[in-house]
């Protein structure tokens, strides 16, 4: 009877090495997957956010424009105008700023 718990016990503690064993070489392929995504999406932040601090200069730029129309037509509008274009021409800069500052 000793003889068969001896043997029950070494097979348990070799299959827990095996299975620490397969787990370790398991986590340390998922670190390695984990960088290389992190090494892929730093590669697009700067190209991401230069072409959204892009678009918010052209989106600045028409907004300019269609004030001054509104503002030379005499439309009374022209203020609602300014801080509606200001806004999403602001907001989009500050989107690529912080793109930019979260992923540094």
């Amino acid at each position: 009877m000793k003889k068969h718990i001896q043997r029950f016990f070494l097979k348990v503690s070799a299959f827990a090495a095996i299975l620490f064993l397969g787990m370790s070489r398991a986590v340390a392929q998922s670190a390695a997957g984990i960088d290389q995504a992190t090494a892929e999406v730093s590669s697009y932040v700067d190209p991401v956010s230069n072409l959204i601090i892009a678009i918010g200069a052209v989106v600045g730029l028409i907004g300019g424009v269609r004030v001054y129309i509104k503002w030379q037509s005499g439309d009374q509008d022209t203020q609602k105008a300014i801080m509606g274009w200001f806004g999403a021409c602001l907001f989009l800069i500050l989107v690529g700023v912080v793109i930019k500052a979260f992923f540094a």
